[in-house]
């Protein structure tokens, strides 16, 4: 059995271990407030220019096709976005969403696909595909707290230009979608070409008139499309990752409370036992006298 002084030193251990995963408990609650309220304000109209792309894949415009219009009948190069978090200690965040690129990895292997170019946006999901040995096309770590769009278009655009050039077939993007503070989805979407799959494919095609010409108003709105995809992506990871990680710390904390109350006893049985035997020494040495 360990000594009182072995057994003092591991309840203070783990004690302090408490104190940090209660701190960080409280900040991810702070973040996460702030991360969700970011995720919902952005979700109107990355829905909404979604449903308007949706239409727009269906719509009849004879004089001009945007490439990211055009499917491509068979699919040999594609390019993944994967969204993860820079820092871990939030659960199985990074692990669900890194299976589901796995598995889609796989399946577009086993349907004749013979490249695939990645552009990792977070730490995590960056060493995850250098492990797996995914050649990674560009990167982007360090957001911080905050989604900004400056920093994301660079290295997404990369994936755009070359599906632009014809050197990548179809470009998907997976990340984790917000449901509530308790459960957080990974969702894997195609975002290029485009597709009127999330949303389902409307029932009637919509016929436009454009001013000035098809082409700028197309361009313009498709760009604006892709970016509000990717912003509302991010912003979905990132109040996943907050939320998952306020229920990991709590979940950490209580544990920690469980281990500390377990050695607490385990302490009090040793010393009881350490008196008791010198209680015993005590009593035999006067009955010997």
């Amino acid at each position: 059995m360990a000594s009182g002084k072995e057994i003092r030193t591991k309840i203070k251990s783990v004690q302090n271990t408490r104190k940090i995963t209660k701190a960080m408990e409280m900040v991810a609650a702070s973040k996460m407030r702030k991360a969700q309220d970011r995720m919902r304000a952005a979700r109107p109209y990355a829905e909404k220019i979604r449903r308007l792309a949706a239409h727009l894949s269906q719509a009849n415009v004879t004089d001009y096709k945007h490439p990211f219009l055009v499917h491509k009948e068979q699919v040999k190069r594609v390019g993944l976005i994967l969204v993860t978090t820079d820092k871990g200690l939030c659960g199985g965040l990074n692990t669900n969403v890194q299976r589901v690129a796995v598995n889609a990895l796989k399946s577009w292997e086993s349907a004749g696909v013979t490249e695939i170019s990645a552009c990792c946006i977070g730490n995590k999901g960056l060493g995850f595909m250098q492990r797996i040995g995914v050649r990674v096309a560009s990167h982007v770590v360090h957001l911080g707290d905050r989604p900004a769009l400056e920093k994301l278009i660079g290295p997404v655009k990369i994936l755009l230009d070359a599906f632009q050039k014809g050197e990548i077939d179809a470009v998907h993007i997976a990340y984790t979608r917000f449901i509530n503070t308790m459960k957080q989805e990974p969702m894997l979407e195609q975002l290029l070409p485009l597709t009127g799959d999330k949303l389902g494919t409307p029932e009637s095609a919509w016929d436009y008139l454009y001013e000035p010409d098809p082409q700028v108003v197309i361009d313009d709105m498709l760009v604006r499309y892709v970016e509000a995809l990717v912003y509302q992506a991010v912003a979905e990871n990132m109040a996943s990752e907050q939320s998952a990680r306020m229920v990991a710390m709590k979940a950490a904390s209580d544990n920690a409370k469980s281990v500390i109350d377990e050695l607490q006893l385990v302490y009090n049985k040793t010393r009881q036992a350490a008196i008791t035997k010198e209680l015993n020494e005590i009593v035999g040495g006067a009955a010997a006298v």
